[in-house]
């Protein structure tokens, strides 16, 4: 994470360089180097659209570097945060609980805990997917058979399993 984190300043860095010389002739540079190329193309040839493009880039610089390295990450098949994508094909592959085994599954999971489960919880004891375990409890909480509440110390929203206590 921290090579990401240095790779992220140092992307910034060059685009705010590319950006300054732009106020000398070659506006755009900035754009072309973080995938932006219709409106790179259109600042290098109006100068940086009078100058006010360049100028609002200085500010929109950031979210304009972070939106090319997320499109990197997916093409590369990560999320946005890293995480590989393709992990998920890989875990299909290991025994997944569905529908009714799932929820059955999340009790056991909730009795061995007191009657108390997070999603996190949840996965790890069922290696169901985020989504599908929250959407299991959430089915169960509108079907009554779990309540609701968010754990006082860490704040983690915690499913109490009221017939396990």
């Amino acid at each position: 994470m921290n090579l990401e984190n240095n790779q992220h300043k140092d992307r910034l860095l060059i685009s705010y360089i590319l950006c300054a010389v732009g106020f000398f002739g070659l506006g755009g540079l900035h754009r072309l180097y973080n995938g932006k190329i219709g409106t790179g193309l259109l600042w290098l040839c109006t100068g940086g659209l009078l100058y006010i493009g360049q100028i609002v880039d200085l500010v929109i610089m950031p979210g304009m570097v972070e939106e090319y390295e997320n499109n990197l990450r997916i093409k590369a098949g990560l999320s946005p945060f890293g995480v590989p994508q393709n992990q998920f094909a890989v875990a299909s592959q290991v025994h997944r609980p569905t529908g009714n085994q799932l929820m059955v599954e999340l009790i056991d999971a909730a009795e061995k805990k007191g009657g108390t489960l997070t999603v996190t919880q949840g996965v790890k004891a069922t290696k169901a997917s985020f989504a599908e375990v929250e959407t299991a409890l959430k089915e169960m909480l509108k079907s009554g058979y779990v309540k609701i509440d968010n754990d006082p110390i860490t704040g983690a929203v915690t499913y109490h399993f009221h017939e396990l206590n």
